[in-house]
């Protein structure tokens, strides 16, 4: 996961201040009502909302909120309808980004989408160009001085993990998408402190940057974050911890 993993880090930090809660919130709804329209409003039988009311909880959600939120999803109030869609891209340097976006008009959505890649010398690509070099996986990432590897890796591995990655200061629990729950509960469970998580589409490999283009592909990437409509962003870029702290400053 590399740089993208440690910058996802940065961004969750980030999203924590007042400013950026009202986004999150606004995120989050949206992917609870296109869950509960998809397979239901029950969590404990619909994973994909069984997940995203738990992220609605994480950030201190009104339980009202997420109520409404499933209630407009199986249609039992009325709401916006939304869609998903994705879209494929290259930053500077050929980096490839990996956008999920939840939208209610999907021609605003591109138009915009578009807009962002042109203007940070990236370009939006045509579908399939980049998928094939992402995997849907969950990660968890814990800091090196609140476990040992030996002691973590028999909880991960136990509850159902993948692999585990040494990424400098952190340690990186990769899971199957259906394990994710499992092994973060068992992560926990042993009273281990979690830095991030999340279940997305991870790089397969890597695009190495430095200087103006790890600026200019950082710069793209917030901004695509940043849009009303998109829920997640994935890129393969690989910059050095100590540059990538300091362009994120």
């Amino acid at each position: 996961m590399s740089g993208h993993s440690k910058w996802a880090s940065i961004k969750h930090k980030k999203a924590a201040t007042d400013s950026k809660r009202g986004k999150v919130f606004t995120k989050i709804i949206r992917e609870i009502a296109v869950a509960a329209k998809v397979a239901g409003g029950d969590p404990d039988k619909n994973p994909r909302l069984r997940k995203a009311v738990n992220d609605a909880r994480s950030v201190n959600m009104p339980a009202d909120n997420i109520k409404r939120a499933i209630m407009k999803g199986t249609g039992q109030l009325e709401g916006t309808n939304y869609e998903e869609v994705i879209y494929e891209g290259y930053g500077t340097g050929g980096v490839a980004i990996f956008i999920v976006a939840l939208t209610d008009n999907k021609n605003r959505t591109v138009s915009e989408i578009r807009h962002i890649f042109a203007k940070n010398g990236g370009q939006i690509g045509t579908q399939g160009c980049v998928a094939f070099r992402f995997k849907r996986q969950g990660y968890i990432v814990v800091a090196k001085d609140k476990a040992g590897e030996e002691k973590l890796m028999d909880i991960a591995l136990n509850a159902g993990a993948q692999d585990i990655k040494d990424e400098g200061d952190t340690w990186e629990i990769i899971t199957g998408p259906d394990k994710y729950e499992a092994v973060l509960e068992a992560v926990k469970a042993a009273g281990i402190e979690i830095s991030d998580s999340n279940v997305g589409h991870l790089p397969q490999d890597y695009t190495k940057l430095e200087g103006k283009p790890a600026q200019q592909v950082l710069k793209l990437v917030e901004e695509l974050e940043d849009h009303d409509d998109v829920q997640t962003v994935a890129a393969n870029f690989d910059i050095d911890e100590e540059e990538l702290a300091r362009l994120s400053a």
